[in-house]
């Protein structure tokens, strides 16, 4: 009988998962968009995402190696995802030195300072691409057009900004949104290739579809009360949501960034509250703020939310009625 009850730490559940294969996974989805973002602006991605990764990889070591002197985690692979992600929130045309900085917020602030994977608060990434916006507002929005023929209708700007400027909602196809053939930073070019690494990471049951469908859904939501209150009509009343979903950071930061294990709410219905509250700040900012894209903005004030989450909206015990 003493041999059948075995007391032990948690965790009690196994899985075949672990922190490198994951780190794998969302890197092999965030491979198409690499893809397309590399046609439409040219080899000036690989570059900025080479350099990202790198600068990220060798800070987290060296601040592993030299300041925190505890055990080396770069190969778990969390630091080069950070730098993608990074990354993909900078125009291809960004200066190298630029890169680095955002790599050392990232990686140093942004991740470290809290005690590394599992203990950081915010999205890493997300705090070196609002540092960089804030410091260097000109080189983070100046966007090289597409090398295979500009885009005369937005005249070198993103479609969010065009629109935050009075151009209508239209302004870019839907075809367009989907495949990338327009300014933007290299993970918001690429609706349809974001979407495909959507599907492998549920595929992999890396993430669950609850937070980026909420975040999606509400931003949807939102934009089409927001037409109706503007008394727009037939197409053009749904050309709206269509186009605030599509465009921008908006799947980026839904799929790969709000999902973040250490940042987003333990349970399913904290998570779907944390994704409605992205949803709504973003369209709060990219309709009334003072930028055109506000998804960082938004994940990075519900990241400072998730413990309130966490602490009311709980599971019941087991046994509890």
């Amino acid at each position: 009988m003493a041999n059948k009850l075995i007391v032990a730490p948690a965790p009690h559940v196994q899985s075949a998962q672990s922190t490198a294969s994951i780190m794998r996974d969302v890197i092999v989805a965030l491979m198409p968009a690499l893809v397309v973002s590399t046609v439409v602006f040219g080899m000036d991605v690989l570059r900025v995402v080479a350099l990202s990764v790198a600068a990220c990889v060798a800070f987290e070591y060296l601040i592993q190696r030299f300041l925190v002197r505890g055990p080396l985690t770069v190969s778990n692979g969390s630091a080069a995802v950070t730098g993608v992600l990074l990354a993909f929130n900078l125009p291809a045309s960004i200066p190298w030195w630029i890169v680095v900085i955002g790599a050392f917020v990232a990686i140093a602030i942004g991740k470290m300072t809290f005690g590394g994977l599992g203990k950081n608060p915010f999205n890493p990434a997300l705090v070196g691409r609002v540092f960089l916006l804030i410091a260097y507002p000109v080189q983070m929005t100046s966007f090289p057009m597409p090398v295979n023929g500009a885009f005369d209708a937005l005249s070198g700007a993103t479609p969010l900004a065009a629109v935050k400027h009075g151009a209508a909602a239209d302004v870019v196809g839907v075809q367009e949104l989907l495949l990338g053939n327009m300014p933007g930073s290299l993970g918001e070019v690429a609706a349809l290739a974001l979407l495909a690494g959507f599907a492998y990471l549920l595929w992999r049951r890396v993430i669950r579809w609850h937070v980026p469908v909420t975040v999606l859904a509400t931003m949807a939501v939102f934009a089409f009360v927001y037409a109706l209150g503007k008394g727009m009509t037939g197409a053009a009343l749904w050309q709206v949501p269509l186009f605030h979903v599509l465009a921008g950071g908006a799947i980026l930061g839904a799929v790969f960034m709000a999902t973040d294990y250490s940042t987003s709410p333990m349970t399913v219905r904290g998570g779907v509250i944390f994704a409605a509250g992205i949803g709504v700040i973003t369209m709060l900012i990219r309709l009334w703020g003072a930028y055109p894209e506000g998804m960082s903005f938004a994940i990075l004030i519900m990241n400072a939310c998730v413990p309130l989450i966490n602490k009311y909206v709980k599971p019941k015990r087991f046994g509890v009625k």
